[in-house]
């Protein structure tokens, strides 16, 4: 819960919101509580269906990075935002790296996929840098707000 007033300010940000289809803007101190104790509660659980991180600099949960709809030694969906401030610099590209290892090695996953809004181009590139492959664009896949949107579909698979 230390980490509330820090998420709440980066994933606060209105263009942090526009490119992840369940964070709500404004993003409120009840929002930061409600999304901490969820994550709480999976790590308590012996085969949680997601798997969280936070990314932290200088003391900071800045952004967030996460395994979600987990189906043990098949497939996961990868997620991620972080603060606008630090977006350029790598760090991305370097924690998706190691979430994707823990991912394939701990979780024993065979598939790891990834859908990205069509304007997001940043988070492309991200994945594009990671060796995942876009597998084509899913129309209508995401729903965002009251709208439903296109999606990219990007994947990674285990090398045998």
């Amino acid at each position: 819960m230390g980490d509330a007033k820090s998420v709440i300010k980066y994933a606060g940000d209105k263009l942090i919101a526009r490119n992840l289809p369940n964070l709500p803007h404004p993003y409120t101190k009840k929002d930061a509580k409600w999304w901490l104790t969820r994550q709480i509660n999976f790590r308590r659980q012996k085969n949680p269906e997601e798997v969280v991180f936070a990314i932290e600099i200088n003391g900071e949960a800045v952004g967030s990075i996460g395994l979600h709809k987990i189906n043990y030694k098949h497939k996961a969906e990868l997620g991620y935002w972080l603060g606008r401030e630090y977006w350029g610099r790598g760090i991305m590209t370097n924690v998706v790296k190691k979430v994707v290892n823990f991912g394939f090695r701990d979780l024993k996953l065979n598939r790891i996929y990834a859908r990205v809004f069509l304007s997001n181009k940043g988070s492309a590139r991200v994945l594009e840098k990671n060796r995942f492959k876009c597998e084509g664009i899913a129309n209508k896949d995401i729903k965002k707000g009251n709208k439903f949107v296109d999606a990219y579909i990007f994947a990674k698979i285990k090398k045998e």
